[in-house]
């Protein structure tokens, strides 16, 4: 029978922080154990005793200022771990971790490979969880479904405190800031997942008529990204320069449609630069349409619980514990409102268990496209029965 297991630590001390999140998640047919703490700690210390005290994989990343559980925010100006252990007989996980090296398609085929095998397996998971440096997320998944197939997958991208790349990925003994981790699940619980953006359309949308490598919007229907941005929100160019540009579009950030029209994925535009093009925070394609989007910080902490409930109502079966991934960039537009999300997460979930991260890039499916990414998204999934 499947048991999560969530446990929490602020003790800035690390063998103290492992203890207490391990004293809970020793329990038969402990698979694995999803990990998320600061970057303030001694990241590689911290997890090698966790994975040492529960002789299990441990893995995950570094998640922005805290994570959510059903007891609160926990993070903030302490040090911070949070852990869902999962215990069944039914399941077996295989885990790996590679670092950046060439070709990210051909590293994403390389990690599927290494998780099959990791597992014992010949075939293709029942679904897979993902993590990655915030840069080169939708080659790995490309290389990883070429590999696998078109298979159902949730995570999100490593986050530091302070956007400086301080960020850490671990997985199989292995910590690097640049790279890809993944889980492969056979057997136990189905997963159901839900990919928004929980943002509104506006009457703004154009072309994408010119861009620079894979993330660097330079114009949109033939005028420099900048111009057409400010004059959509009657704005100066200061707001749109530099980094000013990441907090100016947290609450009206761009979004991609895709080819079904059933999911927005947001893109959001990171920094300004001097000749009026912005640097993206996920992957475009020219001659496609970029809309303007819109929520106000009330409806980013309002879509935070009204999310799970329509995750709830959307998967078929008993919801047996939740893994809820949430942009730290929202996060940051939320500020210290922060325990708002806190108080709606554990009333949407009901008494079923949930772990929260914050993530610098979501991932997410649609049950008739593919798997994708975003960024200021909520990817939530339920595990069920």
């Amino acid at each position: 029978m499947f048991c999560p297991i969530i446990a929490t630590s602020t003790d800035a001390d690390v063998f103290k922080a492992v203890k207490e999140v391990s004293s809970a998640a020793k329990v038969s047919d402990l698979k694995a154990v999803f990990a998320y703490c600061s970057c303030d700690y001694d990241v590689r210390a911290l997890i090698s005793a966790i994975s040492d005290e529960l002789g299990v994989p441990v893995f995950g990343n570094t998640s922005f200022t805290g994570v959510i559980t059903a007891d609160g925010f926990f993070g903030g100006d302490k040090p911070f771990v949070g852990i869902m252990a999962i215990a069944d007989p039914d399941m077996t996980i295989g885990v790996a971790a590679l670092e950046k090296d060439g070709c990210s398609v051909a590293r994403g085929k390389e990690l599927a490979v290494a998780c099959k095998k990791a597992a014992g397996k010949d075939c293709a998971p029942d679904y897979f969880y993902m993590a990655a440096s915030p840069a080169e997320e939708e080659f790995y998944v490309r290389g990883i479904t070429e590999e696998i197939g078109r298979v159902p997958f949730f995570g999100g991208s490593a986050a530091d405190n302070s956007i400086e790349g301080k960020w850490v990925l671990y997985a199989d003994g292995k910590f690097f800031a640049d790279g890809c981790l993944a889980a492969f699940f056979y057997g136990g619980p189905k997963i159901c997942n839900l990919f928004t953006g929980a943002y509104r359309e506006t009457d703004d949308f154009g072309i994408i008529t010119k861009i620079d490598g894979n993330r660097r919007l330079v114009e949109i229907d033939g005028i420099p990204a900048a111009d057409k941005y400010m004059a959509w929100r009657g704005l100066d160019r200061e707001a749109v320069t530099g980094g000013n540009l990441l907090v100016t579009t947290i609450t009206s950030p761009l979004g991609v449609k895709d080819r079904l029209g059933r999911l927005i994925a947001i893109r959001h535009p990171m920094n300004g630069n001097e000749d009026g093009s912005f640097d993206i925070g996920a992957n475009l394609a020219e001659k496609t349409v970029v809309i303007r989007m819109e929520a106000s910080v009330d409806e980013l902490i309002d879509s935070t619980g009204n999310t799970l409930k329509a995750l709830i109502e959307k998967t078929p079966g008993k919801p047996l514990a939740f893994h809820l991934v949430h942009c730290g960039g929202r996060r940051a537009g939320i500020g210290d409102r922060i325990d708002e999300v806190a108080a709606q997460l554990k009333e949407a979930a009901g008494g079923v268990p949930f772990i929260t991260e914050f993530t610098f890039g979501e991932y997410g499916f649609e049950k008739d496209d593919c798997n994708t990414t975003g960024g200021l998204m909520l990817s939530f999934t339920a595990f069920y029965e």
